[in-house]
């Protein structure tokens, strides 16, 4: 799964075109390496989002299309 779709999926971020811009602007990373808006993401990987003064730290624990709100943090592990 593309990392901005799953940055949406998982209701990190709201929309997939700020997950998009998030990722041009290096503010995401997968694995210690800066990611671009097409890059896969797999179980298992570690993704860091920076936020203006900070950032959060999380692990991939499923990849789903869709899920409800409820659900969206069953995705990933904050680490």
């Amino acid at each position: 799964m593309r990392i901005d779709k799953y940055l949406k999926a998982s209701r990190i971020i709201k929309r997939r075109t700020v997950a998009k811009e998030a990722c041009e602007q290096g503010k995401v990373s997968i694995n210690g390496k800066t990611a671009k808006p097409g890059d896969e993401v797999k179980v298992g990987d570690v993704i860091v989002v920076s936020f203006g003064s900070g950032e959060m730290k999380l692990e991939v624990l499923d990849l789903k299309e869709s899920v409800g709100k409820d659900q969206a943090d069953s995705l990933y592990k904050v680490l």
